[in-house]
């Protein structure tokens, strides 16, 4: 994907930087594990420090000094989270801050305009995320109001895109950004919802088609079903889906998962697993998970993983790892989500070598995985 803030391979694991930070990371050690995308949370800058606040800093890249591609979601899915704090109507959701019980409301449109002063390069439509388990009746009505959420999203979102803070950037030493953006502009993507009904998720699937996104996520999974009913959602509704355009699938998974959704032709994934259960003392690695605070581990002098050549793997043992944990030092939270992180970058990055020595002669369809060019 060629991006208004650089290109990005796919198939892509995108971190989840919630409030303009991927937990425990510094933004030049990013660069150093070479993330190309993250992502930002519209619900929580929404709240803090404000969207306008940011639009009035240059935008979400400035204000958090990061200069490469990021996708915001939409809201929708922390507004669900919110079950006994939000009021759902055709109009939109209504809902009170987790923070401090103030009163807010999302629309459609003003999703839009938040995401447009973040600034993000990739935005989502506002979605309303079934939760399950979720009845055919309620899967239907909610589908329905997706769709007509997306047109007006969409609507809103072709009027308004131009005023994303950096085409308008013009500040001094600027002038290179502002060349490099020319011609280029924010994009949308689609959400397919419907439930667990893979007739629905078709429709949803065939009409937003219809309305020609320049990329698609599939929405409304890794919210309490089996993990086989999340593959039957994915497998069933890729092939819906346009393969010269990118195909999203949001919130998973565990590394064995994003190996087998990217071989199946899913291009984008998002998860905050490796980070959250870093925090936790859980890493991932080419022997299986491992609980860092285990004693077995007191006086472990190995790598984390000895497969793994990154930063953390070549430098620190288990065991002053498993210390840092007990001891509860803020670096062990940096340093187990150093390795997580780079666990999940480099198992795409071995997906995408195994695509591109497949794809000699076919680079865009091999063996029914999709790359976006």
């Amino acid at each position: 994907m060629t991006l208004p803030h650089g290109p990005v391979e796919t198939p892509v694991f995108m971190p989840v930087g919630t409030q303009g930070t991927v937990k425990a990371i510094p933004q030049h050690l990013l660069e150093e594990l070479d993330v190309r995308i993250l992502l930002g949370n519209t619900y929580h800058l929404y709240l803090r420090p404000g969207h306008e606040a940011i639009r009035r800093m240059g935008g979400l890249h400035r204000f958090m000094s990061w200069d490469r591609a990021i996708l915001t979601d939409s809201g929708g899915f922390q507004v669900f989270s919110l079950s006994e704090l939000r009021k759902v109507t055709e109009d939109g959701v209504s809902f009170r801050s987790h923070i401090d019980g103030s009163s807010h409301f999302f629309s459609p449109e003003h999703s839009m305009d938040v995401q447009i002063a973040l600034g993000s390069d990739i935005a989502m439509a506002f979605d309303e995320c079934t939760e399950y388990p979720a009845d055919r009746t309620r899967a239907q009505k909610s589908l329905e109001m997706t769709l007509r959420w997306a047109k007006r999203s969409q609507e809103h979102f072709e009027k308004h895109k131009s005023r994303v803070p950096w085409t308008l950037d013009r500040a001094p030493g600027l002038e290179h950004r502002a060349r490099a953006f020319e011609g280029q502009s924010p994009n949308l993507f689609g959400i397919v919802q419907g439930g667990m009904f893979p007739d629905l998720r078709r429709e949803c699937a065939e009409r937003l088609v219809e309305m020609d996104f320049p990329g698609y996520a599939i929405g409304g999974l890794s919210v309490g079903e089996p993990r086989e009913l999340t593959r039957e959602m994915i497998a069933s509704t890729l092939p819906l889906l346009p393969k010269d355009k990118p195909r999203y699938v949001m919130g998973v998974g565990y590394p064995e998962e994003i190996v087998e959704y990217a071989r199946m032709g899913v291009d984008m994934m998002d998860c905050v697993l490796p980070t959250r259960a870093a925090r936790h003392g859980l890493l991932f690695t080419s022997e299986g998970r491992l609980n860092i605070k285990n004693r077995q581990f007191a006086e472990d002098q190995g790598p984390p993983d000895p497969a793994c050549g990154c930063m953390v793997c070549r430098r620190y043992s288990r065991a002053y790892l498993r210390h840092l944990f007990t001891a509860q030092e803020p670096l062990s939270a940096v340093l187990n989500t150093l390795h997580n992180l780079a666990f999940y970058l480099e198992t795409m990055r071995r997906v995408r070598e195994e695509i591109e020595a497949a794809g000699s002669v076919r680079a865009t369809e091999i063996s029914g995985t999709h790359v976006a060019l």
